[in-house]
């Protein structure tokens, strides 16, 4: 599947957005699709065939049908679905399949730009256009986990930035969360999955990181190396060391 297209996609206008229910064993043939449409088969299944390829789309995979294209469908097991059409100057003769792992949010942000239809007429082709450009990001999210880890990290990244230029200061989750915005919890849950260790475990690794290069060189006292990277004293620096090197600041300054 040649995902490239999207690289510079374009929406010009939404056309319409619906649901609609499917009856078993309903067939249908299209000849190149006038425009664009991103369809959620949130109950039953429906199988489209295009170009030899078989797509299902159902609750767990969502289809894109381009603008150009030609494929058959048929309703194998009866239910709703919902749709945005939309038009772009790109086209392309194949269909798109997006697995996802859960279709609750996706069909939310349709539910959600339906129901903006008694808004402003220009208000509502605004979020229109904004309804259907969060579906495509959400599918393409879902489809591939590190551009989703990606947007994570960028959320907490003036945080990382805080902490790599200040680690020998004292600093507390809720200092580092109100510099994303997000709530302490929210921020501590994105930065362990971003990481695989809390914020106050990276503070410590950059820390251990510093001492293992002043100890390499020429230093006054451990005391005072635990001093100048923010330790309350001597033995907390010396126990958190240890539990990270697996030797003391002393042994490893000998190696």
């Amino acid at each position: 599947m040649n995902e490239t297209i999207f690289n510079d996609f374009n929406i010009k206008e939404v056309y319409s957005i619906f649901t609609l229910n499917t009856e078993k064993n309903k067939t249908m043939r299209r000849i190149h699709r006038p425009h664009w449409a991103i369809l959620l088969k949130y109950e039953g299944e429906t199988i489209y065939k295009n170009k030899g390829k078989t797509y299902i789309s159902n609750a767990e995979n969502a289809i894109i049908l381009p603008k150009g294209s030609t494929y058959e469908w048929q309703c194998t097991k009866p239910g709703r679905y919902y749709t945005i059409e939309f038009d772009c100057d790109a086209t392309s003769e194949e269909v798109f399949s997006f697995p996802i792992n859960s279709h609750e949010k996706i069909l939310q942000l349709y539910k959600d730009g339906e129901t903006k239809k008694n808004t402003n007429k220009i208000i509502y082709k605004l979020e229109l256009l904004k309804t259907a450009y969060s579906i495509l990001l959400y599918l393409f999210k879902e489809k591939h986990p590190s551009y989703a880890a990606l947007t994570k990290r960028q959320k907490i990244e003036p945080a990382v930035d805080f902490l790599i230029n200040n680690y020998t200061q004292t600093i507390k989750n809720d200092d580092l969360a109100k510099l994303t915005g997000l709530s302490t919890i929210y921020f501590r849950k994105i930065f362990t999955e971003c990481f695989g260790i809390s914020p106050i475990k990276y503070l410590h690794k950059l820390r251990i990181k510093k001492a293992k290069e002043i100890l390499k060189s020429d230093y006054e006292s451990i005391a005072d190396i635990a001093e100048s990277l923010g330790y309350p004293d001597v033995y907390d620096f010396s126990r958190t060391f240890k539990k990270h090197i697996g030797i003391s600041p002393t042994q490893y300054a000998k190696l």
